[in-house]
């Protein structure tokens, strides 16, 4: 038998907690080709990190998902656990984003999240730890209140 595959972008987003008086997070968003069992192919890893006095909302974390995914296939479908956007149904998640998004339902997401989640999680670790070198990054407060 022959899997399917499809295009997904698996996004997750660390540090979406205050630590010395701010958010320091970073998002990964990592392009495959994936079964519903498997992930066949890694195409591309995007990651940025940003920084806020302020605790992210819902529309903070489509902006940042959104520009992480800038330069990834564009026909690929986002796909996100349901508690990184809060517990929202997915028809109100989906209709803030530009593409097609959908949370996590296979085997094959589920993989896909998780390799998301160790990029984001070391990713974040090494910015931590060498904060003196120049970054490019959004450094502009992501929340408008």
């Amino acid at each position: 038998m022959i899997d399917t595959m499809f295009d997904i972008i698996a996004v997750d987003i660390s540090g979406r907690h205050m630590e010395n008086d701010e958010y320091f997070m970073v998002c990964a968003a990592v392009s495959f080709s994936i079964s519903p069992e498997h992930i066949d192919k890694t195409h591309k890893i995007n990651i940025r990190h940003f920084i806020s006095k302020n605790a992210p909302e819902l529309t903070d974390v489509v902006t940042m998902v959104e520009k992480t995914v800038e330069g990834l296939d564009p026909q690929a479908t986002i796909v996100m656990e349901a508690g990184d956007m809060y517990n929202r149904p997915q028809w109100l998640a989906a209709s803030m984003f530009s593409r097609d998004f959908k949370y996590q339902e296979s085997l094959g997401e589920r993989r896909a999240i998780e390799i998301a989640h160790h990029i984001s999680v070391s990713a974040r670790r090494l910015l931590k730890n060498k904060c003196s070198f120049n970054l490019q990054s959004d450094r502009e407060n992501i929340i408008t209140k």
